[in-house]
């Protein structure tokens, strides 16, 4: 491809040049643009007539983005990149053409972000299996996104910059691919920039996906904000001129900025602590900037001498960093006419790191020569996806790693030897075992929080000292470990350790495992399922073994099996054996939705809450709700085969359910039964106990459940129990005969 001379553009490519330019030599005086002005003219001439959906040229575009990068100082071949991220994805341009005009090392980058750019995103609309196979597809592509990362973050930075630009100029696309692109930004963008360390691109990108996602509490935001408009500016005014006061005669020097909160982050505070926006104080903060840390423990207290601090607000992540490095003192204080209002302190360093983050280590310098010593800890989490690439083998748990242990609020806690550990929060010892190392996690044996020892279960606090007691004698993890309502484990990477330290036993073992959790599940459910037909749910696996051998070492759930059956059952394509379907469906079956595995709504009358109905008893699915004025059911011969239905309550979202409970009598057991079920929040209705002359217990409880996922965790809970040796549900409206408790 020939190249142009920067001096053939013509005027509107000249203006659009000269707009880069100016903010170049703004921000980054005395850098040499001689190479970012050829890669605008040769990314002009590659998308030569091509405009967006704005109607603009397509050069707009990466010259947005490169603005974007000079305004946070970036070096020249990152803004040299940028300009040519799209010519390899969107014309005929390719690497190797790159290389030949700019470079190997510019080429690598724009070759960086053509891969992300061909990520395939699934839509939620469509076939089911479809939006399966896309989603796989997405998965990888995420997860290898991340892992190039490593390489060089770089290529990160610039795509954050492209979909910046892009949510800004989002109106111009259709609706459904607004939705798409800002749940997406939502979920992965925003939070790896706040990851990075790079505030005001998370800021804004929260507010712009937030803005279509839920335009009609944003802009409620927005007017309300604007409302308060004269009133802030005066109020902020006021506090700055009487702290600026009060830090001059303390002889304190300190830049002082009134800041107003981002809509998505007022949005949070608000459902956080179920608040109207009235109610929220901090919606106006102060900065103080000043030269030195001492600086900023004199400014907290000239602050907290002038004005009551509030409790519970305040923070000092100067002491401990973020793991993104991120430092500052935060505190809220109760201000001038009894207002409240967020204070944060820091130095100029610390502010250009809060507002930059990783790039800051890509800041273009005239002195290359000095380093960033501070870039290694910065990515530390960044290196761990290194390990997790060869730990972590399926791409869904890598995303879902990603979510919950990258993209999480976070807290940080020690080790006895006072190293940061950094975790998300509601973390337990086993988590920060496996964050540790893998092999402390398997042969962890106890915890000690702060000298006190606590069980495995305890969730972790910001600031807590962490040991773990081992034992070389351990020869592995607990399965209990992987059953999410028991609360051991919370991160998805030391869940997948675990996982692969069962998968990596003997296969014979984890199909015996798998086939005793499954039938222990659907006794549960009061099921009568083939093993066969529930493999078959599960599309991943080939063979009945394969799916029975990941039951056992924990890669499918109790959960998840469970929640398949009632979404198939719902569909209707689920054989139930015929003689249960005959023989136990009871009269006065209540209509419970996903509450009741036995019932369906008829699709040729479809009735509706309120309606006069009749139950079918059909042969092989249960029973088959329809209105009473049904044609089909007019004319049945076997009047044995209808039955009366009733409607649960449509206001309630809880349906009743039988559990019978056997296990070995003993002092204090309807107790431990009774607190395990107030501590789910399911109300118990009844308790029938039975014993017998074998010191064995029988326990019929009847309990208002919300589904099935919650009655499948009460379940698993119950048959924890010390001495409890079944549970399992019985047909609805069940009773025992027996003495009442």
């Amino acid at each position: 491809m020939a190249q142009r001379a920067p001096e053939l553009l013509h005027d509107d490519d000249q203006r659009s040049l000269d707009e880069l330019l100016a903010v170049i030599h703004r921000e980054l005086p005395g850098m040499d643009t001689s190479q970012i002005e050829a890669a605008y003219a040769f990314s002009d001439d590659a998308h030569a007539g091509v405009r967006r959906k704005s109607g603009e040229l397509y050069i707009s575009h990466p010259v947005k983005v490169a603005i974007i990068l000079a305004e946070m100082q970036l070096d020249p071949e990152t803004l040299t990149a940028a300009l040519l991220h799209d010519v390899v994805e969107d014309t005929d341009v390719t690497i190797d053409d790159i290389q030949k005009h700019f470079g190997p090392r510019i080429a690598a980058l724009v070759e960086g972000v053509t891969k992300l750019s061909r990520i395939p995103w699934a839509s939620d609309l469509g076939d089911e299996e479809q939006a399966l196979r896309e989603k796989e597809r997405q998965a990888e592509s995420l997860r290898k996104m991340f892992l190039a990362m490593v390489d060089d973050l770089r290529v990160v930075l610039i795509k954050l910059a492209d979909r910046l630009h892009n949510m800004r100029t989002l109106e111009h696309v259709p609706v459904e691919k607004q939705q798409r692109t800002s749940l997406e930004t939502m979920e992965i963008y925003a939070p790896l920039a706040n990851r990075l360390g790079i505030s005001h691109i998370r800021s804004e990108l929260e507010d712009l996906a937030f803005r279509y996602l839920d335009p009609q509490n944003y802009f409620a935001i927005e007017r309300a904000l604007e409302r308060r408009g004269s009133d802030r500016n005066a109020y902020l005014m006021e506090v700055q001129r009487e702290l600026a006061a009060a830090l001059a005669e303390a002889e304190v020097p300190a830049e002082i900025e009134g800041r107003q909160k981002h809509i998505y982050s007022i949005w949070q505070k608000m459902q956080r602590k179920a608040a109207s926006f009235d109610e929220i104080y901090d919606v106006l903060g102060i900065r103080v900037m000043v030269a030195e840390n001492k600086d900023c423990y004199a400014a907290l207290g000239v602050i907290h001498t002038m004005w009551h601090p509030v409790p519970g607000e305040f923070d000092d992540y100067i002491a401990t960093p973020k793991q993104s490095m991120y430092q500052s003192i935060h505190t809220a204080v109760v201000g001038p006419g009894g207002h409240a209002a967020e204070i944060q302190i820091r130095t100029y360093d610390m502010h250009h790191i809060a507002e930059y983050g990783i790039a800051a280590h890509w800041r273009y310098k005239e002195s290359p020569s000095r380093t960033d010593r501070n870039l290694e800890a910065r990515i530390a989490w960044l290196r761990q996806l290194m390990d997790w690439r060869d730990e972590i083998v399926d791409a869904h748990e890598f995303v879902e790693s990603l979510k919950s242990d990258v993209f999480q609020e976070m807290i940080y806690v020690f080790t006895p030897r006072g190293d940061i550990i950094e975790l998300p929060a509601g973390a337990t010892p086993v988590d920060f075992a496996y964050r540790i190392h893998t092999e402390v996690g398997h042969q962890c044996v106890g915890a000690k929080v702060n000298d006190q020892l606590v069980p495995l279960d305890h969730k972790l606090l910001n600031g807590a000292v962490v040991k773990i007691m081992t034992s070389k004698t351990k020869v592995g993890p607990s399965r209990d470990w992987l059953m999410s309502s028991n609360g051991y484990v919370t991160t998805a990477s030391a869940r997948e350790k675990i996982r692969q330290w069962f998968r990596r036993q003997e296969r014979d073992e984890n199909i015996a495992q798998g086939r005793d959790t499954l039938d222990r599940e659907l006794r549960r459910l009061n099921l009568e399922v083939k093993i066969d037909d529930v493999a078959r749910l599960f599309t991943s696996f080939q063979r009945t073994e394969d799916f029975l051998a990941a039951v056992g070492y924990g890669g499918v759930s109790p959960q998840q099996i469970a929640t398949k059956l009632v979404e198939t059952r719902e569909r209707d394509v689920l054989p139930q054996n015929q003689t249960q379907a005959e023989t136990t469906v009871p009269t006065g079956l209540r209509v419970m939705g996903v509450g009741d595995l036995y019932t369906r709504l008829a699709n040729c009358c479809s009735p509706v809450y309120g309606d006069d109905i009749v139950g079918y008893v059909t042969r092989g699915r249960g029973i088959t709700v329809h209105r009473d004025d049904c044609h089909n059911v007019q004319h049945v011969d076997d009047d044995g085969r209808l039955v009366p239905v009733s409607w649960g309550d449509a206001h309630k979202e809880s349906y009743p359910v039988s559990i019978r409970i056997d296990a070995w009598d003993r002092v204090g057991l309807l107790r431990d039964i009774t607190t395990l079920v107030a501590d789910e929040k399911v109300s118990m209705q009844t308790v029938l106990t039975n014993v017998h002359p074998d010191q064995t217990v029988t326990v019929m409880i009847n309990l208002q459940v919300d589904g099935v996922r919650q009655l499948s965790r009460v379940l698993q809970k119950l048959e924890a129990i010390r001495d409890v040796f079944d549970v399992r549900r019985e047909a609805p409206g069940a009773t025992l005969s027996g003495h009442s408790s």
